[in-house]
């Protein structure tokens, strides 16, 4: 687990612009029966909320500027985080009226990242432990229109897989199944350039069902990260998710004091 601050000397040209777009829009139909009245990226956790442990980590790597894709109980999450303040970050907001899926959400919010060459996005009801700029050399190495931070883990078969080629190329995306086989997973943190844009329907998407199958053709590469890795789509995940918060925080380099942090 890597708890250490960003090193300066290692900081991308340019990253300190990159903004982060939070995916906070979803009913969270699953955990309904332990949060009836709560949005899921609301859920308590170890004090704070998951969508907390979310801005802190990214406000760790040196972002001070979020897009919150936001939803169901939009004015719940938007009274909480406000302007983003209070962490020293500007949060701005794009409101979906109806369900739009993860793609219609973000096509939505494009106004707000038009001007932007890059900007990383990530889901809401995930925690991937990662390494930003590490990240976003990777991704201007290789010149993809996208990139995915992926996680190997023990049974793939709950969330599907990811094929790559040996250049770290994706070249596939396997269903969920029963398989109980180890496997590489899409880890809900990715990095999207500019003229991935005109691969966006005006109309409902998903990401993973819509959008990466037709950027396969593209130009989109996976790098994998060995950190902490967990959801809180279920019950079940949500009391794990429970029980490890203090390393999760540690993961989030949430305790970490504002002035040791990389700031713009």
């Amino acid at each position: 687990m890597n708890t250490e601050t960003t090193d300066p000397r290692r900081i991308e040209a340019g990253a300190e612009s990159v903004p982060a777009v939070l995916l906070v829009g979803g009913m969270g139909t699953r955990l309904q029966s332990v949060l009836p009245a709560t949005p899921k990226p609301l859920a308590p956790l170890g004090g704070i909320s998951f969508l907390e442990l979310l801005i802190l980590q990214v406000r760790s790597q040196g972002i001070r500027r979020l897009v919150m894709c936001s939803g169901h109980r939009a004015e719940q999450i938007e009274k909480v985080c406000g302007s983003g303040r209070k962490w020293d970050m500007a949060i701005e907001y794009s409101r979906e009226s109806q369900p739009l899926g993860t793609g219609g959400a973000l096509k939505l919010a494009e106004p707000l990242l038009r001007q932007s060459d890059e900007f990383l996005v990530m889901n809401g009801d995930s925690f991937l432990e990662f390494d930003f700029q590490q990240f976003l050399k990777f991704h201007r190495q290789h010149g993809g229109l996208a990139s995915l931070a992926v996680r190997s883990v023990p049974d793939a078969s709950r969330y599907g897989a990811v094929q790559l080629a040996a250049d770290k190329r994706v070249t596939g995306f396997c269903e969920k199944n029963n398989s109980g086989a180890q496997g590489v997973v899409n880890g809900g943190v990715y990095l999207f350039n500019r003229a991935i844009w005109e691969h966006f329907p005006d109309a409902p998407s998903s990401l993973e069902r819509d959008i990466f199958p037709h950027l396969l053709n593209h130009g989109m590469y996976a790098i994998e990260q060995s950190g902490m890795f967990i959801d809180i789509g279920t019950p079940d995940d949500y009391a794990r998710a429970q029980t490890i918060a203090q390393s999760l925080r540690q993961a989030a380099n949430a305790d970490v004091p504002a002035e040791a942090r990389v700031r713009s």
